[in-house]
This record gives C-alpha cells, sequence and structure tokens, in this order.
C-alpha cells in the first residue's frame, strides 16, 4: 500500500472552502488599510510601517501566502477532477450550480490569479527589492513611502481600468465563494441560510467597490 496520504474530494473541499474563509477575512484588513489613503497619504505609510515592521504580521503574511496557494492549488485540482468524473456534464443541475457564479469560478479564479501576481509584483516584489528600484523613504523619516507607490500606480489609467475590471470579477467571485464555503462546511440550514445569502452578497459588493472607489478617487482627484 502506498504511504502518500490521501484526502477525498470532500475534504479538498473542506480545506479549500476554510482557506477561502480565511483569505475573506484578510480581505476586510487589506481594504481597511488601503482606505487609509482616501483620508491621508502619510497615515497610509505609517499602517504600511507597522505592519512592515512587526514581527506577528511578517511571520502572518507567509501564512497568508500559504492560504492563498492552498486554496488556488485545490481550486485547481477540484475543478479538474470535476472534469474527468463528468466530461459530458450533467444534464440537470442543482439551483446554486446554474449561476454563472458556480459555472465560471475556475475561470474568475485564474483571471484572479493573474491580477495576484501582478500586483504582488507591483508592491510587494518592489518592496522587498526584488524588482523595480525599490521603495524611497518619507523625507526625515525611516518609513517607506508606500503610499506614493501606490498613488503613482494608479495614475496610470491602463492599470487602473484593469484594477477596477479584476475586482469586478472579485465580487462576483466572492459573492459565490462566501456561501459555497458555508455549504460545504454544512453551515446551510434554511432556518438561517437566507442571512448568509444577503451577508455574502452585501460583503462582496461592499469589498469590491471598496477597492474600487480608492483607485478611481486617486486617478481623478491627485
Amino acid at each position: 500500500m502506498s504511504n502518500k496520504p490521501y484526502y477525498s474530494s470532500i475534504t479538498k473541499k473542506i480545506i479549500m472552502s476554510l482557506m477561502g474563509l480565511f483569505l475573506i477575512t484578510f480581505l476586510l484588513v487589506h481594504l481597511t488599510l488601503n482606505s487609509f489613503l482616501l483620508v491621508n497619504k502619510n497615515l497610509f505609510n505609517e499602517g504600511a510601517h507597522f505592519m512592515g515592521t512587526n514581527t506577528f504580521i511578517q511571520i502572518f503574511q507567509w501564512v497568508l501566502f500559504a492560504g492563498f496557494a492552498i486554496h488556488i492549488f485545490y481550486g485547481i485540482v477540484l475543478q479538474i477532477q470535476n472534469w474527468m468524473s463528468r466530461p459530458k456534464g450533467y444534464k440537470r443541475r442543482a439551483f446554486m450550480e446554474q449561476s454563472p457564479f458556480s459555472k465560471y469560478m475556475i475561470y474568475t479564479g485564474l483571471l484572479i490569479l493573474i491580477f495576484l501576481i501582478i500586483h504582488l509584483t507591483n508592491f510587494f516584489a518592489v518592496k522587498m527589492g526584488w524588482a523595480g528600484n525599490g521603495v524611497p523613504k518619507v523625507p526625515g523619516t525611516d518609513m517607506e513611502d508606500m503610499g506614493q507607490l501606490v498613488i503613482n500606480l494608479f495614475h496610470n489609467g491602463g492599470y487602473v481600468v484593469f484594477y477596477v475590471v479584476m475586482f469586478v470579477l472579485m465580487g462576483f467571485h466572492l459573492d459565490h465563494a462566501f456561501q459555497s464555503a458555508f455549504q460545504t462546511l454544512g453551515l446551510n440550514h434554511k432556518t438561517y441560510w437566507g442571512f448568509i445569502k444577503g451577508l455574502s452578497r452585501a460583503y462582496a459588493i461592499v469589498v469590491s467597490l471598496g477597492f474600487i472607489i480608492i483607485p478611481l478617487f486617486i486617478y481623478f482627484s491627485k
């Protein structure tokens, strides 16, 4: 017998769902920090400096990257298994699977992955000195001027359009992913399922709009 661990499709779905809920929580934190740019660039720099120098957060960011990797990996594996197990597709699908959010989750997910790679290259890789010329310091301080880096990028109209389109897709992805995670974990009782669906829709709209407003505000006002 093979000594390699075996994970059933249900186990993979549970792991992917838990990682997805973890990432959903992170998006709120990320949006909160980004929203500081709507108030004051220095406030954003102070928040970024705190997160960049706090030991716990620096360790946690690698946990976050691992969460992304696990979520993406199992998403791809499950989709491939799904294609292989039903090559002709079902004649009838469950109500939730009829949604384009379900049918095209793998495609929106792959587009978001491409966006994530570009986003990390533009920010994290530059901050770490792996790409570009690094991030200049705020004059008279030891803080990196991450706010100016963001503002400069959001003065690029093409990137702003790309960013907005990606977060529209992110909203669709989040709306279904939130509900799917609760279903996979068995938390879809009819008594409170309506509340979960409403919360999912509200979360997807608020988060996607929040991220969309920031580049538009910077592009048109700064």
